[in-house]
């Protein structure tokens, strides 16, 4: 019996040491693969003081406790404003535990928001370069180490809407025009049959999404192309700049050999460059952006503008704007969460649906672009003289082909939140869906397209019958405007209207004639208004409309931030399309001519 014992004994022990050994011997390659798929978290950390390298060595499992200590350490020094010490510790967190989304969003919230406003607003270009590492660190880093933590797409979505979009930060039209000047080159195709406004364009780069170089190197439609390029300049013979370094030739010519843009000239219409500027902008959006051409393309076809003529065809997002981007992560966020089974909708997720609205919302509100050059005077700093100098402009106005794409994105999110509301959630929806429908009748309206009006009012009234809503569309319109004239004081008025209508007059030059129009009906509708309520018996009353037309054109032509080009092409325009204007504005010039030298 003892030596049956014994016996099993040995087997038992030599079978354990042959596992043994056997698994040791699997390793390398586990740890290896281990690497490759990013599912380590004790990767040494760099330019850490000893004592923090040592402990975390020497503790090894407890690395969490170091952890903790750190932040906290990192969160008293946030709340005592030391922001870029908080962020060196946060980047020693993220090394010790990449897979703790909260301290990832700590980082890049510390960057976009605190450290960019500590640089001051003169220097836009460094506030500028703190908001994007804060967005790529998410980007780059965070989400694909955490691609299932929904508060990481949230949180960039969020940089996106609030930090670029909105008008918060003093630098923020800085930050606007740097995103849409990345972006713009990655929307014109070099094929003249595609455009940016066009989802053709963005099919063809769909198409393109999953092209690796690998296979564009090998394509007999291409190669010679490359081979050319490669031979004129020896900047392309590195593969894995090639695609970069394309893309800044077809911007800048001048920072590369001339033999190279000479290429280009010659493919210039043919199959092989129309097929690899597809691809370069597409590998670009992918490995750059992050951006996924397919995703992009399909949400083109949900969230873009409706066409006026046929309102079931979508035009591609304007992927220059800062909310379509804020669009895309909290979509893309949203989509991976639900690929959860049985899980429940927290506070996040849900806020990651409204992002979406108000991204839809704010393009419906600001989703036109305009960027020009605009001549701006400043004192120069060693002497009194004026210098001029010329600058980028941003100008932002309202898209009312949006209005279609927010409405129905949001009736799917009244639907999914009607059944699952337990804190107000889906009230608190509805009540900004409301006044999103109240808003957009006032501007369809003012705007001066009352059938589309008279439609958003109707679904108001049915989706939300409350008393406000039983009068006549014109009645709400008077009644709208009222409450937003509620504030405005008699001594404003003048400068109200004069401002509106030099508004109109800017988008009368940029051919925005909707929005012109609005802006002209609305200052009509402040003078009247301003003269039946403060001035009936007309002893104070505004000067003549006319007077006042006159004094918006003056401003705007005189205006420095406005381009002279644009400027003097608008008289032109007055002259040949409205010569009953023009000519009413030259005889209130004559009189302002004779007043002065009456006056001199």
């Amino acid at each position: 019996m003892r030596l049956r014992d014994t016996t099993i004994w040995c087997v038992c022990i030599i079978l354990a040491v042959a596992l043994l050994i056997v698994a040791g011997m699997h390793v390398d390659n586990i740890n290896s693969q281990r690497q490759q798929m990013k599912l380590i978290s004790n990767e040494p950390l760099e330019n850490a003081p000893p004592s923090l390298a040592f402990a975390t060595i020497a503790m090894g499992a407890f690395r969490g406790l170091v952890v903790d200590v750190l932040w906290i350490r990192a969160d008293k020094l946030k709340d005592q404003g030391q922001f870029f010490d908080a962020r060196q510790l946060a980047e020693w967190i993220t090394t010790l535990q990449p897979r703790f989304p909260s301290v990832w969003e700590f980082h890049a919230w510390n960057m976009a928001y605190n450290i960019s406003v500590a640089i001051p607003a003169n220097q836009p270009d460094q506030r500028w370069r703190w908001v994007k590492n804060g967005y790529e660190l998410l980007r780059d880093k965070g989400i694909p180490l955490n691609p299932k933590a929904i508060q990481l797409y949230r949180e960039l979505a969020r940089i996106f809407q609030h930090k670029i979009g909105s008008v918060s930060d003093d630098a923020h039209k800085y930050y606007k025009i740097q995103l849409a000047s990345a972006m713009e080159p990655l929307l014109r195709s070099d094929d003249n049959r595609l455009d940016s406004q066009d989802n053709r364009y963005f099919e063809a780069l769909a198409n393109e999404a999953h092209t690796k170089w690998g296979q564009i190197v090998k394509d007999a439609n291409v190669a010679e192309l490359i081979t050319a390029l490669k031979a004129a300049d020896s900047v392309f013979a590195d593969d894995g700049k090639f695609v970069d370094n394309y893309l800044s030739l077809r911007q800048n010519a001048g920072r590369f050999k001339p033999a190279a843009a000479e290429v280009v000239d010659d493919f210039r219409g043919t199959k092989q460059l129309k097929k690899f500027d597809i691809f370069a902008k597409a590998y670009h959006l992918r490995n750059t952006w992050k951006l996924d051409p397919v995703l992009m393309h399909e949400l083109n076809n949900i969230y873009g503008p409706t066409d006026v003529s046929d309102p079931n065809k979508h035009f591609p997002l304007d992927w220059r704007h800062p909310d379509s981007h804020a669009i895309y992560w909290a979509v893309k966020g949203l989509r991976e969460v639900s690929k959860e089974q049985d899980r429940e909708i927290d506070i996040t997720e849900t806020n990651t649906d409204r992002l979406v609205g108000h991204g839809l919302q704010s393009l419906f509100r600001n989703g036109k672009i305009f960027i020009y050059d605009a001549v701006v005077e400043t004192p120069e700093a060693s002497s009194s003289q004026i210098v001029a100098r010329t600058v980028k402009e941003i100008f932002l106005r309202p898209d009312l082909r949006m209005f279609k794409p927010y409405h129905q994105a949001m009736l799917a999110v009244l639907a999914k939140y009607k059944q699952l509301d337990s804190g107000g959630s889906y009230t608190s929806l509805q009540d900004g869906h409301r006044n999103m429908l109240k808003n957009a009748t006032f501007l369809f309206y003012q705007a001066g397209h009352k059938p589309q009006a008279r439609e958003i009012y109707n679904q108001l009234r049915k989706l939300y019958p409350i008393d406000d809503f039983k009068v006549s569309l014109d009645q709400f319109a008077t009644n709208r405007f009222r409450e937003e004239l509620e504030s405005i004081g008699i001594f404003d008025a003048k400068e109200q209207i004069v401002a509106l209508l030099r508004e109109a007059y800017f988008r009368y030059a940029l051919r925005d004639d909707n929005e012109a129009f609005g802006r002209e009906k609305l200052a009509e509708q402040v003078y009247d208004y301003y003269q039946k309520k403060y001035d009936p018996e007309n002893r104070i009353r505004l000067p003549k409309f006319s007077q006042l037309r006159y004094a918006g054109l003056f401003d705007f032509i005189n205006d420095p931030w406005y381009p002279l080009s644009l400027r003097h092409n608008l008289l032109n325009r007055i002259q040949i399309e409205r010569p009953e204007l023009y000519e009413e504005l030259q005889l209130e010039e004559q009189k302002a001519k004779q007043a002065m030298q009456e006056s001199g």
